[in-house]
């Protein structure tokens, strides 16, 4: 687990052995089962996660009982509800594994104490946000205005290994459309190949 951390870190900036340990004594390993809870809405997130291995996902239950998942964080993504952490506000989705999981979870303090360690962590900070910041802002758009059929694509491009890994329902709540839609989609477009 901590390999895939440490590989993680490497193809990102110059790391020293030093930087590395500093790193993961600010992070806590914890393997998570598939349906546990990171993050539960509604309450104080004191968490985010790094995932080393599996699958999680952000999510809101509307008040008609539905499901909509904002986030899919396969192997080397973060996920957090980074408002509940870093303003000790009650969390605005849930954070579960959609696999069993092996994630380091980080505290408020995480990034601060990241760019403390070196210069060039204030840059990769600077970048996942940025990262984030973009990713959200592209889903929105493509949420507003996209049809059901470019944002599967879209799906397909953004999450390349999901699309076998997960149940079609998962799927289909992330586009905001029926699981029979999401066949439908997939038949059309597996024919015009």
């Amino acid at each position: 687990m901590y390999e895939q951390l440490e590989t993680y870190f490497q193809q990102k900036l110059s790391l020293t052995e030093a930087q590395f340990a500093e790193i993961t004594a600010l992070l806590t390993p914890k393997s998570v089962r598939k349906g546990e809870l990171v993050v539960r809405q509604g309450e104080v997130g004191r968490y985010g996660a790094f995932v080393a291995k599996g699958c999680l996902r952000s999510y809101v239950i509307d008040k008609k009982e539905k499901e909509h998942i904002l986030q899919f964080a396969p192997e080397n993504w973060w996920i957090a509800d980074q408002n509940s952490i870093t303003h000790n506000e009650p969390a605005m989705f849930y954070i579960d594994a959609v696999e069993d999981s092996e994630v380091f979870l980080f505290g408020s303090a995480f990034f601060q104490k990241l760019q403390a360690i070196g210069p060039e962590f204030q840059s990769l900070f600077y970048t996942l946000l940025q990262n984030s910041v973009r990713s959200m802002q592209k889903r929105l758009i493509s949420t507003l205005s996209a049809t059901a059929e470019e944002r599967y694509l879209e799906f397909i491009h953004t999450y390349p290994t999901l699309a076998l890994r997960l149940p079609q329902r998962m799927i289909a709540a992330y586009l905001g459309v029926t699981p029979e839609s999401l066949s439908r989609i997939r038949k059309e477009l597996s024919i015009h190949k």
